[in-house]
């Protein structure tokens, strides 16, 4: 295997490992404060995180721009940023809110269900999915009854919350891939980081009582969310996935699901029944499937007769 591929694989392997985990930060850290306060910090450490990230890479990437063209760029890179930051804000704190009601392990397959839902969205953009992508999606159904479902037909209220985490993490996938192409992504997500912290930081005056004392007490596990989830491992994935196919670049971060549930188990201890193992392998195999490249049909060639 090229040497290229490897370090780039790496790299996602990397990020992946580092969201993971940090499913586990984010559960400790609501031992000491409330999910919008949560948010609103990690939010604005990771874009004060970026902000040198920015200025380290505008140094290796040289631009020719005209006037016109920087200003158009201006306008798409704050209007990607804004939507996309109002996104991660209710993605963040639907599931920050659904870690408090249900383990790590299950929050992150639940999350990871919208490497799934995103090409059943891509449908209404008029991106064809394969035969393929539907069985994952069936599969993916499957599984996550099998993990979040109990004695009765209904979804527990950290699942749900979870649930809809996921669906609007996938709009947000959507938004980022529409705005990537025109723009800087270093710079948009740097933009999200603060939207999404300052719409926290409103609601955390409003329905939250910040403690300064309990911030503090909640450092690491915020510090590694912020900086660690947020900054690194988003420049990571800029990286990363510069010169990789995007459909194996997205294979391996989709790995997250598995990092939160061993992370759990070794970190906070948590255990999941036979039921929800088997749900989880389910979720994780329909994540796979998702993303392997369909094989092409290969064309028949009719042999040439001579005259």
């Amino acid at each position: 295997m090229d040497r290229f591929v490897i370090r780039q694989s790496c790299l996602l392997f990397l990020t992946a490992f580092i969201w993971g985990v940090a499913f586990v930060a984010q559960s400790a850290g609501m031992d000491y404060v409330e999910p919008f306060t949560f948010n609103a910090v990690r939010c604005l450490i990771g874009g004060i995180t970026l902000i040198p990230c920015i200025g380290f890479m505008k140094i290796f990437r040289k631009k020719k721009n005209n006037g016109q063209k920087t200003q158009r760029e201006l306008k798409s890179l704050v209007l990607g940023g804004t939507i996309c930051g109002l996104l991660l804000f209710i993605a963040s704190n639907f599931q920050q809110f659904g870690i408090q009601y249900t383990t790590v392990g299950k929050a992150g397959f639940v999350t990871a269900l919208y490497i799934v839902l995103v090409p059943i969205f891509g449908i209404f953009l008029h991106r064809r999915a394969g035969l393929q992508v539907w069985c994952g999606v069936l599969l993916a159904l499957c599984g996550l009854y099998l993990l979040c479902m109990k004695d009765s037909f209904r979804l527990s209220k950290g699942d749900a919350l979870v649930l809809v985490c996921a669906f609007t993490f996938s709009f947000h996938i959507l938004t980022v891939d529409h705005f990537s192409p025109k723009i800087d992504g270093v710079k948009m997500s740097c933009i999200q980081f603060f939207v999404c912290g300052a719409l926290s930081s409103v609601c955390m005056f409003i329905f939250e009582k910040p403690n300064i004392s309990q911030i503090l007490a909640a450092w690491l596990p915020i510090l590694y969310a912020g900086v660690m989830s947020c900054g690194v491992a988003y420049t990571l994935q800029i990286v990363g996935q510069e010169g990789m196919n995007p459909t194996i670049a997205s294979l391996i971060m989709s790995l997250e699901s598995v990092v939160s549930v061993l992370a759990g188990w070794v970190l906070l201890h948590e255990k999941l029944s036979r039921r929800e193992l088997a749900g989880c392998l389910l979720m994780f195999i329909a994540i796979v499937l998702a993303q392997l490249p369909e094989r092409k049909k290969k064309e028949t060639v009719l042999p040439s007769v001579d005259p």
